[in-house]
């Protein structure tokens, strides 16, 4: 609950960017000022590690309304959902500090679209993550990315998926909901 306050500003923000710029091109880096907050902070005094990805999703907010994805998804009845995710920390986020959340549509492959999102200091890298979402039909079934960049009337622009994203969504990738996935531990 407490990142809805930041979660309806963001909007809003993105929203009004969109209507005074027009849409932002799908390979642009998006970019949202925050400050860590006393509700961000872990027992350590930094930025708790489950909260980069509630922040990140800001930038993933500001990313699609800016693109215009957004009018696009609501209107089509699609939505996007996570399918992954992995974050690597390099220096931690301090009570009070400032930082920009960077976000950027990666690529994609047959099914999903990438993402990487950045919590940056001064030009710094302190954590990135890598985001795979899917794009599904609120009746059922999975968007083609020929009708997403068809619907939003744009090229398909993205570069080719990276080499070790896709054996990162490989290695990461859990059985399909049709199949069974028994916990059982070794």
């Amino acid at each position: 609950m407490n990142v809805i306050w930041r979660t309806l500003l963001t909007i809003w923000h993105a929203k009004a960017m969109l209507r005074r710029r027009g849409p932002a091109d799908p390979t642009a880096v998006g970019r949202i000022r925050l400050r860590t907050l006393p509700t961000d902070i872990d027992l350590l005094g930094h930025m708790n590690n489950g909260r980069y990805a509630s922040l990140f999703d800001l930038g993933r907010f500001d990313l699609l309304i800016r693109t215009g994805v957004w009018d696009v998804l609501r209107a089509q009845g699609w939505y996007a959902v996570v399918a992954s995710e992995s974050v690597t920390f390099r220096k931690s986020l301090q009570l009070w500090q400032r930082f920009t959340v960077e976000s950027r549509l990666m690529s994609h492959d047959d099914k999903s679209v990438y993402l990487m999102h950045r919590a940056v200091v001064k030009g710094e890298v302190y954590a990135e993550m890598v985001v795979r979402a899917r794009f599904l039909r609120t009746s059922g079934g999975i968007v083609p990315h020929e009708e997403l960049f068809a619907a939003l009337h744009r090229p398909d622009t993205l570069p080719p998926l990276a080499p070790w994203v896709t054996a990162w969504a490989v290695g990461s990738a859990l059985p399909s909901t049709r199949s069974a996935a028994p916990s059982t531990w070794e």
